[in-house]
């Protein structure tokens, strides 16, 4: 009875107000309930993600709870409608959540990157006819006869006629030729009006016919998706490799072209990356494009040039210098002249080494002066280094020791701790610039130990060498083209060096 009196004498005010302190101690404990699934979700992404160690992905976990309990014991002790509390769980609870997104497309970036997702290539397939063609495009062209080649790349050339029939409106006349030279050949001098190849053979036709761009035109292109049997060849033995405790070789590969990094190409950067994570040891090894040798499953006892290898596939590639090392490559990164623009920007720009100072040409996408020692790339100015050889001293074999100290700066600027930090954010950004056989496991695991240990690396750079020679090549038969004669001693004091970096060993100053 007495209680009863009580309640009947609390004023309406009083009671509405306790209503609404009520009401907002429930949406504070709604909040704060809603923050702890948010963190929740958070950690199981950043885990799913796997590049953040234990003890560090424990360690946040914690802090995010005990910031969560403290908040929602604020909810409940204090009295009023604690404002301050509520707008913080909805400010974290906003910030896990996209945080959770974050992580979850970063995730999808790396698969996107790594051997986990190989198994498609795209072919670039061209329409050309003479620069002086008044044709612009393929339906100005039924009445024209299209020389073809069927010796290389078949299925992508019927696959791009049955779009030039499509565009042209009728099936056009075709010549087949036995060789691209030929094919080529037919065109300049007039016997066919249009011919159809891979763009990926454009430089070999620059080497045989100086000025071949400035004569022809390209007035269509046809992007033919097709399984990719290398991916598939590479990713047996990737799976194989504990990255974190044995010693590997990466071949990179930076192909010439712009655009899809799986665009079939010559690949104009060579290198082997010989890595001991052990003993936090990497040696690079350039091998000229020009490197005049075999190649293996294509050439038989012909040889070619190194850069035409990618042609046929980087297993190819991998597979000719593992034949002049004697070595395994099991791992990969496919990249092109867009991957390496993409990655520096990334990074903020890289601090590059030059041993002479000198201005590019332009032809590598910027005129620059470089100077002797240090000197901050943005990416255009990165690849105009890496592509220069004209106007430095040593031409082509002074190229490949400044692609190697492009790809030496860009190493030092990943594994500072802000990048390392900033991992998944760059990954996600070079994600269509780059291709790797490495698998998404190992992805992981390489930067987590990184992560875990720390320290510095030791890189050595070294280029194999050779005396120039003009000789016939395999990819383009009846034409002698220039080419590099291995110096067998520079190759096997290569070998050695590698060896040494299995080994354990130091590597000499």
């Amino acid at each position: 009875m007495e209680n009863t009196n009580r309640r009947k004498k609390m004023s309406p005010a009083k009671r509405r107000k306790k209503r609404i302190q009520k009401a907002f101690r429930i949406a504070g404990e709604v909040l704060v309930g809603i923050q702890i699934l948010a963190t929740l979700v958070f950690i199981g992404f950043t885990w799913r993600l796997g590049m953040v160690p234990a003890k560090y992905l424990a360690g946040m976990a914690g802090i995010l709870l005990v910031f969560a309990a403290l908040l929602f014991t604020m909810q409940v002790v204090t009295r009023g409608k604690a404002i301050v509390s509520k707008l913080v769980s909805v400010l974290m609870s906003a910030v896990l959540l996209f945080g959770s997104v974050y992580m979850y497309q970063t995730h999808n970036a790396v698969e996107d990157i790594s051997g986990d997702s190989l198994g498609r290539q795209v072919n670039s397939m061209l329409v050309v006819v003479r620069s002086d063609d008044p044709a612009e495009k393929v339906k100005d062209t039924k009445d024209y006869i299209y020389g073809i080649q069927h010796a290389e790349d078949a299925e992508d050339i019927d696959a791009a006629m049955e779009h030039v029939d499509k565009d042209a409106g009728t099936d056009v006349m075709t010549a087949e030729y036995k060789t691209l030279n030929e094919q080529a050949a037919a065109l300049l001098d007039g016997s066919v009006q249009a011919i159809v190849y891979n763009e990926g053979y454009g430089g070999i036709l620059e080497e045989v016919y100086e000025g071949y761009s400035s004569q022809v035109k390209i007035i269509a292109q046809y992007s033919i998706e097709t399984e990719s049997d290398d991916s598939q060849l590479v990713q047996g033995k990737a799976a194989e490799v504990d990255v974190k405790d044995e010693t590997f070789n990466m071949y990179i590969s930076g192909i010439d072209v712009y655009g899809p990094v799986s665009s079939k190409s010559r690949s104009d950067v060579n290198i082997i990356a010989t890595v001991n994570p052990t003993t936090k040891q990497i040696l690079l090894t350039n091998t000229p494009r020009d490197y005049y040798v075999t190649i293996p499953g294509v050439s038989g006892d012909s040889k070619d040039k190194l850069t035409h290898a990618g042609i046929y596939g980087v297993d190819k590639s991998m597979a000719t210098l593992e034949n002049l090392y004697g070595i395994e490559i099991p791992f990969y990164a496919r990249v092109n002249f867009t991957s390496l623009i993409t990655m520096v920007d990334s990074m903020g720009g890289i601090d590059v080494e030059s041993e002479y100072a000198f201005t590019t040409n332009g032809d590598g996408g910027a005129v620059i002066n470089v100077q002797q020692g240090t000197n901050h790339f943005n990416g255009k100015q990165a690849l105009a280094f890496a592509r220069e050889r004209y106007n430095v001293p040593g031409g082509d074999n002074q190229r490949g020791k400044d692609q190697m100290a492009v790809i030496q700066a860009m190493f030092k600027k990943m594994i500072t701790p802000e990048m390392l930090v900033k991992a998944p954010s760059l990954i996600s950004e070079v994600s269509d610039s780059v291709e790797t056989n490495m698998s998404m496991d190992q992805i992981q695991k390489l930067i987590q130990s990184q992560l875990n240990s720390g320290g510095t690396w030791t890189m050595k750079s070294v280029a194999a060498e050779g005396t120039g020679d003009s000789q016939y090549c395999y990819s383009m038969p009846g034409t002698a083209l220039y080419v590099m004669q291995p110096d067998q001693t520079s190759v096997d004091n290569i070998k050695a060096l590698m060896q040494t970096v299995k080994d354990g060993g130091q590597l000499p100053e």
